[in-house]
């Protein structure tokens, strides 16, 4: 292996904040799925995501969830392409209709944070709790409104449901092995792209101000959240293996044959960003807001007015 390859992280792959790169990416690696298939019904929903995020949906307000947003919409769809690529790649069954219908799940699954046009109070933190089951409503209106073809959708509700974090998967009957294996992989998706991205530890003060908005009571302040995070990823270790089957091992096969790196560069990834809050914690804590500089978020929360916690 080249020694370019050994070192680089899950951020050297592509720019993962480009949505129209990360779209280019799935299509890339749908097609080394199947290569006489189309992606098209999967393109057009992702354009639709994009337009509903940004405001250009009718009778919906553009995103106001800033952790909840179009990026981790978009990192959740590549992890998800990923692991199905890596299920494939190990030898699991899955059909182009069935990886069509799982993409298409990971775009739609924080849809339930949005607001309709009329919803004019408060932000879309206000449905934490609610969001799922706002997400299967989104979807099913939308593939209602777009005249899908529903026997491609039967169970999509089944798949969503595992974004869900207090969602007890191994507790719910599911139709075949790979809508299980889908919904496992969404759940999976949905944790491993958020705890992956770069800017996880500095999102984590939005997701504070999420939950107060929410009324989210298990945390006192910004620091609280920052400290019990710490076991938060220690119970997410667990809720990836047990609950949602291990499946998150499938992507070292994706990143094997579509990188030639024999890693799970999303494991490392969420490690480093845990490592870095260990260290805050343990040697800045009063000022924890100055090693969490990433990205301009800090500036995101003044503009807002958030006080500082802690």
């Amino acid at each position: 292996m080249e020694q370019g390859m050994i070192d680089r992280t899950l951020a050297d792959l592509i720019d993962m904040d480009d949505s129209a790169t990360v779209l280019k990416e799935v299509k890339a690696i749908f097609a080394m799925m199947f290569p006489d298939s189309e992606c098209d019904m999967v393109e057009k929903v992702f354009y639709d995501i994009q337009r509903l995020f940004k405001g250009d949906y009718p009778g919906y307000r553009k995103c106001t969830t800033q952790y909840h947003d179009l990026k981790h919409v978009t990192d959740t769809f590549l992890a998800m392409s990923r692991l199905i690529h890596g299920a494939v790649v190990s030898g699991e069954q899955l059909s182009s209709a069935q990886a069509t219908l799982g993409l298409i799940c990971a775009l739609m699954h924080d849809t339930g944070y949005i607001q309709t046009i009329d919803d004019n109070t408060g932000t879309g933190a206000k449905y934490t709790g609610k969001d799922t089951t706002r997400s299967i409503a989104f979807m099913d209106a939308y593939i209602t409104d777009n005249k899908l073809p529903i026997e491609d959708f039967t169970h999509y509700a089944d798949i969503l449901i595992c974004a869900g974090l207090d969602t007890k998967v191994s507790e719910l009957h599911f139709a075949s092995h790979q809508i299980a294996l889908l919904g496992k992989m969404l759940g999976t998706a949905d944790l491993m792209g958020q705890m992956a991205d770069r800017t996880y530890l500095e999102k984590l003060l939005l997701l504070y101000a999420e939950f107060r908005e929410g009324e989210i009571t298990d945390y006192k302040d910004e620091l609280d959240l920052l400290k019990k995070t710490k076991g938060f990823y220690e119970r997410i270790k667990e809720r990836l293996s047990s609950e949602l089957g291990g499946v998150s091992d499938y992507v070292q096969y994706h990143f094997k044959v579509r990188w030639n790196i024999d890693r799970n560069l999303y494991t490392e990834a969420i490690e480093s960003n845990v490592n870095y809050l260990n260290y805050i914690l343990k040697n800045h804590e009063k000022d924890y807001r100055r090693h969490l500089r990433r990205e301009k978020i800090m500036k995101r929360l003044k503009k807002r007015g958030e006080d500082v916690g802690g």
